[in-house]
C-alpha cells in the first residue's frame, strides 16, 4: 500500500513546471555572467558561479519540500512567522547596508536577506489562519482582522529598511490571498476605499528620492541625470535590442556600464538588449507558463490550506515579475523588484525555489489519503 501510494505522489509530480522554473533559472545565470563580465579584463566575476551555486542550494530545497505532507506546516506556521519576524526585526540593529538600505543579515560566511524568508513564512501563516475563515456569504470585515494584523509588522518593518518594492510585493501578496479566501462583496468594497484612503498616507511617508522616483515616471526626461536615468538607460537597453537582440555579450548599454543594478533589479533590460524581441517574449512565455501550472494546482488542491500555500506562492513570483518587467519597459515607476529565478541573489534564489517546491507538494498531493500522526 505504502509502495502505490508512493507511485502516486510521484506520478502527480510537475515536472514540466521545474523543467519551466529550471529553464528560467538557467537563462537568468547566463544573463548575470553577461551583466557582470568584466570587458576590461576579458573575463567574468564570481556573480554568475555564486548564483549556480545558490541555485543548486535552492533546488535541493526545492526537492526538499516535497517529500514530506505539506498539512504538517500548519502545526508550526506560527513558530516560522515569529521566526521569521524576528529576523526581520534584527536588520535595524545588526544588519548591514548596502546601497543606501539596511537589509542583509550576516549568519557567519553567508549573507541573508530576510525579507525573503520572511514571504514564505507569512504565507504560510496567513494560509493558516484564512483555511479555518469559511462563510457562506463570505468572509467580514472582522474575519480579516487577524490576517491584516499578522501582515502588517513585516510590511512596516520592510519600508523602514527602506525597501518600498519589497513591501509592495507583502501587499499584493496578503491582497490577493484574501481574494481567494472568499470576502464578501460588502467587505471587498470597504477594503477597497479604505485602499484608496491610505494611497495619502502612504505617500506622505515615502523617502525623498522614492517620490522623486514616482514623479519621474511620468516623464523620466524631466530628471535625466537623476531620477529619471534608471528607467531613461533601460528603455534604450531593450529598444536597442531590436526584434532578435545583439547577442551574448555584445549588448553596448550593459557592457559600457550605462545600466544600473544590470544584474539585479534591470537584468530584465540586459537580457532584452542581448536577445531582443523574440527573446523577451519567450522568458515571459516561460513565466506564464509557471503561472498556468501554478493555477492549476490551486484548482486541484485536496483542501483550503493547500490552495492557498499554493496560491500565495503564486502569486509572489507572479507580482514580482510583472513590477520587474513593468518598470524596466517604462509601464510601471522604479521602486526597486528583482525579477524572480532571474536576478542575482541568493536568499531570493533559495526562498522562491522552496515554495516552487511546496505548489508541487501540494499537487502531489491532491489524492493523497495519508493521514497525519498526533502529537
Amino acid at each position: 500500500m505504502r509502495l502505490m501510494m508512493d507511485r502516486r505522489l510521484i506520478a502527480h509530480f510537475d515536472g514540466l513546471l521545474l523543467l519551466t522554473v529550471l529553464t528560467i533559472v538557467g537563462l537568468g545565470t547566463m544573463t548575470v555572467y553577461s551583466a557582470t563580465w568584466d570587458a576590461s579584463r576579458s573575463m567574468p566575476t564570481g556573480f554568475a558561479w555564486r548564483q549556480t551555486s545558490w541555485s543548486l542550494i535552492g533546488l535541493v530545497g526545492l526537492l526538499g519540500a516535497t517529500v514530506f505532507d505539506y498539512r504538517r506546516l500548519e502545526r508550526y506556521a506560527f513558530v516560522l512567522y515569529v521566526a521569521g519576524l524576528a529576523l526581520l526585526a534584527a536588520v535595524p540593529l545588526v544588519g548591514e547596508i548596502g546601497g543606501g538600505s539596511r537589509r542583509w543579515i550576516s549568519i557567519g560566511p553567508v549573507t541573508v536577506q530576510p525579507s525573503e524568508m520572511m514571504k514564505l513564512a507569512l504565507i504560510i501563516f496567513l494560509a493558516r489562519l484564512f483555511h479555518h475563515r469559511i462563510r457562506p456569504g463570505g468572509l467580514r470585515l472582522r474575519d480579516l482582522a487577524l490576517p491584516t494584523l499578522a501582515a502588517m509588522p513585516p510590511v512596516f518593518l520592510i519600508l523602514e529598511q527602506p525597501d518600498l518594492g519589497t513591501a509592495g510585493v507583502f501587499v499584493f501578496v496578503f491582497a490577493s490571498m484574501v481574494l481567494l479566501a472568499g470576502p464578501s462583496w460588502g467587505t471587498l468594497g470597504l477594503l477597497v476605499l479604505a485602499c484608496m484612503g491610505a494611497v495619502p498616507v502612504l505617500l506622505s511617508g515615502l523617502k525623498e528620492y522614492q517620490l522623486r522616483r514616482l514623479t519621474t515616471f511620468f516623464n523620466p526626461e524631466m530628471d535625466p541625470l537623476g531620477a529619471g536615468y534608471h528607467l531613461i538607460q533601460s528603455k534604450i537597453a531593450i529598444g536597442s535590442g531590436g526584434l532578435a537582440g545583439r547577442g551574448f555579450l555584445q549588448g553596448t548599454q550593459n557592457q559600457l556600464n550605462f545600466l544600473p543594478e544590470q544584474h539585479t533589479d534591470f537584468i530584465f533590460s540586459v537580457y532584452s538588449e542581448e536577445w531582443g524581441f523574440f527573446g523577451a517574449i519567450t522568458l515571459i512565455a516561460l513565466y506564464a507558463l509557471v503561472v498556468l501550472r501554478g493555477l492549476m494546482a490551486v484548482n486541484r488542491a485536496k483542501e483550503r490550506f493547500g490552495a492557498l500555500i499554493a496560491f500565495g506562492v503564486l502569486s509572489n513570483v507572479f507580482w514580482q515579475a510583472a513590477i520587474n518587467v513593468g518598470m524596466t519597459t517604462g509601464l510601471l515607476p522604479v521602486v526597486g523588484i528583482t525579477l524572480p529565478f532571474f536576478s542575482y541573489g541568493g536568499s531570493s534564489m533559495v526562498s522562491l525555489m522552496l515554495g516552487i517546491g511546496l505548489l508541487i507538494n501540494v499537487n502531489m498531493r491532491r489524492h493523497s489519503r495519508e493521514r497525519l500522526p498526533r502529537y
